[in-house]
């Protein structure tokens, strides 16, 4: 059975090309890269978030509540309909993230997220997670809301064994088409040349990492992939885009900082 349930502290930090390079160096010494990243290549992890008709999930995120969730199918490299793919449910209460997630085949995570019903348990699934997952696809009416994907390289702590270091790059998006058997495409999120780091921690930041941070100039900012695409969307939409835009609910903040 594959149970992965992580309980962890997660800060997020923007950095350039020259940031990223000087960060990524620093950080050689005391960190060991992801065995998908050992021959100095990035990695492709490919996300579909689901939300309800009227995306109160991540609206709901946006107004920065005590507790917040989100579900999303994830796959990791080329996917067919037989690839491993990872249902994951994610939580923040007061700060602290919790993802919990399943492993499925592609085809059996789309007919699970279709409408809830469960599958023949196996034993490499999570039987726990996805009845947590039932309960949200059907309290929620969930659907495929946004295609989104990236490129990352990944470092984990040396005797420090819950530290874990990412950085994304290439963020791509797109509302139509939210299956992964239409292709890796979509509309880029961040400038070019910009990288998202994420440091996640169970506990503090390594002194040394700070250090690193602090020599750099480099502060935490609150980020969400799918929440900064759907503001995006949404300013857009208000500001006359052309680009069609099915979302219909507006946050208050999103209008304030439009107007």
């Amino acid at each position: 059975m594959a149970i992965d349930v992580f309980s962890r502290y997660e800060n997020k930090y923007k950095l350039n090309g020259r940031m990223f390079r000087k960060v990524q160096a620093a950080i050689a010494d005391n960190m060991e890269a992801d065995k998908f990243n050992r021959g100095g290549e990035m990695y492709t992890i490919r996300n579909i978030y689901y939300d309800a008709p009227d995306f109160s999930l991540i609206r709901r995120s946006l107004s920065k509540p005590l507790y917040k969730e989100k579900v999303r199918l994830r796959a990791y490299g080329e996917v067919d309909e037989k690839s491993d793919v990872f249902v994951e449910i994610k939580k923040k209460f007061s700060g602290l993230v919790s993802k919990r997630r399943s492993l499925l085949k592609l085809g059996e995570a789309y007919d699970f997220l279709r409408d809830g019903t469960l599958p023949q348990i196996q034993e490499y699934m999570n039987a726990q997670v996805l009845r947590e997952a039932q309960y949200i696809i059907e309290r929620e009416k969930l659907r495929p809301a946004l295609y989104l994907a990236y490129e990352r390289f990944a470092y984990f702590g040396l005797g420090h064994h819950d530290l874990r270091v990412s950085f994304d790059a290439d963020i791509r998006t797109r509302r139509e088409n939210v299956r992964f058997e239409y292709g890796d495409y979509g509309e880029p999120l961040l400038e070019a040349d910009t990288w998202l780091m994420e440091i996640k921690v169970a506990s503090s930041i390594p002194v040394w990492l700070c250090r690193v941070l602090s020599e750099n100039g480099i502060v935490p900012l609150s980020f969400s992939k799918y929440g900064a695409e759907y503001t995006k969307a949404l300013v857009n939409k208000l500001n006359g885009g052309e680009k069609e835009c099915s979302i219909l609910y507006f946050p208050q903040q999103v209008m304030l900082r439009s107007a």
